[in-house]
């Protein structure tokens, strides 16, 4: 069986990426088809496989700006030439769906979410752009324009996966298409539970300013079973983009006055560090390594969610650490933690019901080893799995129909 996948971008090490490498191993010898390839940001794991970029590659300001290109990708993407496979993947949240593949072909679609800017957040995007009234008009209309385009590409699709219980809805009111719901792999061997856990006498961790207090009772029969959170701080990450609400996570903390450490960047940073001003408990770290991220996922005190994501793959990666979570009730979060168990949720999108949340929040009622195991069933080796199963029921029934 020949088979070729097809990205959307490779401009980032995000969670499509995360998914397009599982795919990616799974089919060695399959070329990968995308709009643009940065070999800086998105080269770590894809530099030994045969990658088929659009013409916008080669356009000016191509790769470092391809946003400007967003009215031509349309197009673009159906420029690849694809008669000759039997079946193509397409990794998609916006327009890698739209490939157009021949009769005998079948086409599967792992949709991380029906393309947000046109669907779900229309109006959010366009109230965010840093533009004047006229020309965020302009902008509705090109959106309209590849708004309709879309949805005539949602019906190029054989079959639907998606990412989430949250997108299989979405998939379903925009395309008006079913889906089958696989989670995305989350590689839980990278991350492990601190072996240092505080002192079990007293709250908080090592690095808590306030005067130690002894547990409540009850607490210290579960001592043993709690680690990490040492670090004494709040933390959140990934990719810094205005509808992750970390504005949110900043403004609590600005009024808590606990410590917060945020890791990442994004074409949000500039905004959120004005909003933080000068506050010494919230610190910017930027980018990190792997093994930085994970060191930073096991000593805090707990990970923040406060957006509506698809999944979530930070939340897991967290729980893979043994670290509770506290996230906003919607979207993919409520799939994954369990309340009470593996994190608690906060029900509006604001710094006062985060602030509650925290203030209530107390890591010595989490098990680590409870958390951990919850995170172990969104591996990666499930999702290649669930994926291979998915193929051969699908491509046996498109042969045989």
């Amino acid at each position: 069986m020949k088979v070729a996948l097809i990205h959307d971008h490779l401009a980032q090490d995000g969670g499509a990426e995360k998914v397009l490498k599982a795919l990616a191993d799974m089919f060695p010898d399959a070329p990968i088809y995308t709009l643009l390839y940065d070999k800086k940001n998105a080269d770590k794991h894809f530099k030994n496989r045969r990658i088929e970029t659009s013409v916008i590659q080669s356009l000016p300001g191509g790769i470092k700006h391809y946003q400007w290109y967003m009215p031509f990708m349309p197009m673009a993407v159906e420029f690849f030439d694809l008669k000759n496979y039997d079946l193509v993947i397409s990794d998609a949240s916006a327009f890698a769906k739209g490939v157009i593949t021949a009769p005998d072909t079948l086409h599967i679609c792992y949709c991380h979410t029906p393309t947000r800017y046109l669907w779900s957040d229309t109006h959010e995007y366009i109230n965010a752009l840093k533009y004047n009234k006229y020309f965020k008009k302009i902008i509705s209309l090109v959106l309209n324009y590849v708004r309709v385009w879309d949805r005539a590409a949602a019906d190029r699709v054989d079959k639907y996966i998606a990412n989430s219980k949250t997108v299989k809805r979405r998939i379903s009111k925009y395309y008006k298409a079913d889906s089958t719901v696989i989670y995305p792999p989350v590689d839980i061997d990278k991350f492990s539970i601190n072996e240092n856990p505080p002192n079990p006498l007293y709250q908080g961790g090592v690095n808590n300013e306030n005067p130690p207090t002894p547990f409540i009772k009850g607490a210290i029969k579960n001592a043993s079973l709690q680690k990490g959170g040492e670090g004494g701080y709040f933390l959140i990450g990934g990719r810094l983009a205005p509808y992750k609400r970390v504005d949110i996570v900043i403004g609590a903390f600005k009024k808590l006055g606990k410590k917060l450490k945020i890791f990442g960047d994004g074409v949000d940073m500039e905004r959120l560090k004005k909003i933080a001003g000068d506050d010494k408990n919230i610190e910017f770290l930027g980018r990190v390594s792997d093994e930085e991220m994970a060191d930073l996922y096991r000593k805090c005190q707990a990970f923040i969610n406060p957006q509506e994501e698809d999944f979530g793959i930070t939340v897991v990666e967290a729980m893979a650490s043994g670290r509770p979570v506290i996230a906003f009730k919607k979207g993919g979060a409520v799939e994954t933690i369990i309340e009470g168990k593996t994190g608690i949720f906060f029900n509006k999108q604001t710094p006062e019901s985060l602030v509650e949340a925290v203030s209530k929040f107390d890591s010595n009622n989490f098990n680590s080893n409870e958390i951990r195991a919850r995170a172990e069933q969104y591996g990666v080796d499930r999702f290649k799995e669930e994926i291979k199963k998915f193929i051969d029921v699908e491509y046996k029934k498109f042969k045989e129909g």
